[in-house]
Order: structure tokens, then sequence, then C-alpha cells
């Protein structure tokens, strides 16, 4: 009877639902990274000379973005993980047009900041409504995470075309629409929720107190060095791109463009890893993943032209690809009655601390420039694998269920 009602619950990568889900998903990054690629045009139409002295106005944004992520899980595991998702639609939609309307830096910090208040609700609530009954979660973590990354590529390549022909403020008009619109269509999708997450009877035996411990400290230590080269690639890569195609490609345009394929192409990265996490150990996988993205970015330091894009999709590819990891972990150690308060705190951890890169990512570029960036993300992988290397291995986590077999 048990198995009948799992069938019955489970949420397939192809329905309705889910697609409205993972472009949720895309939607978030999108919204977090159209500033990002649309602030030289910004920063002329406010009147500041270079595009480094407004980034550090976008990081009220990205702190909320971390912060804002305790509360949303707690709402979504205690409250009902369908009526976060409705404000998420038309929250962030509403800040999106907000954006749009400021006249001034300081206006755009706090619209951007509201803006991001609301984009931490999707990754600690919507992630664990779309796995909570997944027969694969990895492969539906790797799909959605494909979903998040092709919104990072559609910030570049839609709002490279719009503020070419439209001006920066459309930039934000167009995808704020779009959001309000997938709310009106998640609310009538979304069946209503019979009970919160926290009040469902526990599915998943408990791991030791001490294992569980370790797994939490390697889960937030990866997560902050994984977010901060996230956000110092997915807010750099337009103005590296732009610096060092110079007298190669300099229409706005076809920058975005070769932005939009590096995002593309490394996106598909996470399909294949978030395969890969239903059928390999965790540890050994994540080692690999981190180990190789040393070598991408230590050789971009010294590279430019399209042997710097070159490179620069691999070292994409291998951030990208980096990304399941977090999620696969939280899905195979922590029941689902939990998962969205587990999420919001390494979130808020991870992505908090990690919003110093947007803060320090115009000044640093501006004062030693890319080399020195690139080289420092060398470093920071580094420590990446030294995180992961703490992590327990299979044994001592067997009490945790095996991953769903594949079909």
């Amino acid at each position: 009877m048990a198995a009948v009602e799992h069938r019955a619950t489970h949420m397939s990568n192809a329905s309705p639902l889910a697609l409205l889900l993972n472009v949720g998903h895309a939607l978030d990054h999108l919204f977090l990274l159209i500033f990002a690629t649309a602030v030289s045009a910004i920063a002329a139409d406010f009147g500041l000379a270079r595009w480094e002295d407004l980034m550090p106005y976008t990081v009220g944004a990205f702190v909320m973005f971390g912060l804002g992520s305790i509360p949303a899980g707690r709402l979504g595991d205690l409250w009902g993980r369908r009526a976060m998702m409705v404000i998420f639609f038309f929250g962030i939609g509403a800040a999106s047009l907000l954006v749009a309307a400021t006249q001034s830096a300081w206006q755009m910090a706090a619209a951007l900041t509201v803006l991001g208040t609301f984009a931490a609700i999707y990754h600690p609530v919507g992630i664990p409504m779309l796995v909570q009954n997944a027969l694969r979660p990895g492969l539906t973590i790797g799909i959605n995470g494909l979903a998040g990354n092709l919104g990072i590529a559609a910030a570049a390549l839609l709002t490279g075309v719009l503020v070419k022909y439209f001006g920066w403020r459309m930039a934000f008009i167009v995808p704020g629409a779009v959001s309000i619109l997938c709310g009106v269509l998640f609310v009538l999708l979304a069946p209503s929720e019979a009970m919160a997450p926290a009040k469902r009877p526990r599915t998943k035996p408990a791991l030791s107190r001490g294992t569980m411990l370790r797994i939490v400290l390697v889960m937030t230590a990866s997560a902050v060095t994984a977010n901060l080269i996230f956000n110092f690639t997915t807010n750099g890569n337009g103005e590296l791109l732009r610096e060092r195609f110079r007298g190669i490609v300099e229409d706005p345009a076809s920058l975005g463009a070769l932005l939009a394929a590096v995002y593309a192409v490394g996106s598909f990265a996470q399909i294949i890893v978030g395969r890969l996490t239903d059928k390999m150990p965790l540890k050994p996988l994540y080692l690999a993943i981190a180990a190789m993205q040393i070598p991408f970015f230590a050789l971009a330091a010294f590279s430019e032209g399209w042997a710097l894009w070159v490179l620069a999709v691999g070292f994409m590819a291998f951030v990208f690809g980096a990304i399941p990891f977090i999620d696969a972990m939280i899905v195979r150690y922590v029941d689902d009655q939990m998962r969205s308060r587990v999420a919001g705190v390494r979130l808020a951890v991870g992505l908090g601390v990690s919003a110093l890169a947007v803060y320090f990512l115009g000044p640093l570029v501006k004062a030693s420039g890319f080399t020195t960036l690139l080289l420092a993300m060398a470093a920071i992988a580094a420590c990446t694998v030294l995180f992961v290397s703490l992590l327990p291995g299979e044994a001592e986590t067997r009490t945790a269920p095996a991953p769903a077999p594949a079909e």
C-alpha cells in the first residue's frame, strides 16, 4: 500500500508543476544577475564614471538572498511550501518592477535588497518541494540545476539584447511580468498541501549526532567556498569577457550571446553530475569536480580572446557541476520534514558570507585586475577540495537509505 501511495504522489520531471518549479529556479538566478549584466549601462545612466563603483550597491540583494533563507525555510516546513512559492513568484516579479523605477544608486541598492529578499525563498522551499517524492533525486536536482543555470544564460543574452534596443529598465520589466504570470499559473496548477512538511511522519532513519554534525559542517564550509566562486564568476564574467575580448568582439549583444553560450554549455554538466549522484558515492565525485576547477581558473588567469572563452566554458562546467552536491547531501541525509530548515541555514551561511564576493568584486578588479581574481578563485577551489575531503565515507553513513535505483 505504501508503494502505491508513493507512486501516486511522485512528481514527474515532465509534469506541468515540475516544469513551473524549474522555471522558478531559472527566474531566481536570472533576476539576481540582470544587474551584473547591465551594470555598465546603469552606471552611465546614474552618472558614475566606472561600473566598478556601482557594484557594491548590489551587496544587499545577495546578503538577503542568504539571510532570508532561514525564515523562508522555516516557513516552508512549518507553514507550507506551496504558499511560500506563491509569495516567491509574485514578490520577486513586483520587486523587479520596483528596480526598474529607481533613479539613483541608493534607490537601486534598496530595491535590489527587496528583490534579494524574495529571491531567498526559492532554494530552501522550491527544491525540497520538487524532490520530496522524486524517484531519482539526483537527476531531478541536476535538471533543476540546469534550469537555474539556463536562467543565468538568459540573464546574459536577454539583458544584452534588451539593454541594447530598449534600455536597462526594460531588462527588469520583462522578466518581472513573466514571473507574475508564472505566479498565476502556479496558483492554478499547484495542489493544496494536506499538511505542512514538519507535521508529516518521519521517513528516514537518523544518523548519529557526530556524523550528522560532521556532514553539516562540511556542507556549510563547502557551500561558502562554492558560493564565493559562483558569485565571483557569474557577477564578473560579463566584464571579464568585455575586457579580454577588446578589439575582437565589443558589441554588447554579441558579448551577451558569448556569455550565454558559456553558461548554456557549462550548465549541462549539472544533469550529468546529478545523474551520477544517484549511482556513485558523493565524496569522491565531489572531490573530482572541485579539483578540476583549479587548473581551469589558473590557466584562464593568463588567457584572453577565444582561448579565454574556451577555458571559461571549462571552469563554468565544473562550477555548475559542483552545485548539485549540497542539495544531494540534504536529500540523502536529511528527512523531508525538516529539509527546508536545514537548507535555509546552510544557504544563509553560505550565501551570506559569499555575498562579500559581490561587494569586493568591483574594488578587487579595479585594484588588481582579473588575473588576480582568477588566481584567487583557484585558491578558493583548493579550499573546497580540503573541506570535501573531510566528508564521512559511505560506511559511516550506512544508516541512510541508498538512492532509488534507476528505472
